[in-house]
């Protein structure tokens, strides 16, 4: 994997449309049926999302690339698992966080991220023409903060906060109920707005970030 694949890691790729899941839905029926080139070119598709969304629970692009190797392999030997009444994505980004937490424990280490408007904050200050730095300085001390949250709640924050994903989404890759997402949301933002609030203050009132 090369770093190019980290391109929307900060950002958040878009979520798969309609139309999308229909297309992927008959890739994955060709992929049933042995066609190898279904399956090249659905790994194409995610491959940016897969490792965007490992960078983010990882914050290491080395590592990142180790686990979208790992969920596509995953993917291959048990695409037949999957039931096509449900979202592809939402499947694909539950193997992802599962590798991601999974390394994560396997090397001993807990880093994690939060905020209840973060998204909506970031994309309202796009405008901005500072927006690229400021943006630049509120990850380095959320990457920071993070490190106080435990597995599901950073999966939840990114999830929800980060990728947009819904909540019900949210809960499907997470295989919990809605309301326990919320739970894990609330108590992450809790809990990083108390270390932006100490460390930088001045930066979340720039952002609109209360």
């Amino acid at each position: 994997m090369k770093e190019d694949n980290f391109k929307n890691a900060r950002s958040g790729a878009a979520l798969p449309n309609d139309k999308d899941e229909r297309h992927v839905k008959r890739l994955v029926a060709e992929i049933k049926r042995g066609n190898k080139q279904a399956f090249t070119e659905l790994v194409k598709r995610y491959r940016s999302q897969v490792a965007s969304l490992a960078y983010k629970m990882v914050n290491d692009y080395d590592e990142a690339a180790d686990i979208a190797q790992i969920v596509f392999v995953k993917m291959s030997r048990n695409i037949w698992r999957y039931d096509e009444s449900k979202k592809f994505y939402t499947w694909l980004y539950r193997i992802t966080v599962n590798a991601a937490i999974d390394y994560i424990r396997k090397h001993k280490r807990h880093r994690h991220e939060p905020l209840e408007n973060f998204r909506e904050s970031i994309e309202n200050a796009a405008a901005d023409p500072e927006f690229s730095y400021r943006r630049q300085q509120i990850s380095r001390f959320i990457n920071q903060a993070a490190k106080s949250l435990n597995e599901k709640q950073r999966s939840a924050f990114i999830l929800r906060d980060v990728e947009g994903c819904k909540i019900d989404d949210v809960a499907n890759i997470m295989n919990m109920p809605e309301a326990t997402v919320r739970w894990y949301l609330h108590r992450a933002r809790t809990k990083v707005r108390k270390e932006l609030i100490r460390n930088c203050p001045q930066l979340l009132l720039m952002l609109g970030i209360k």
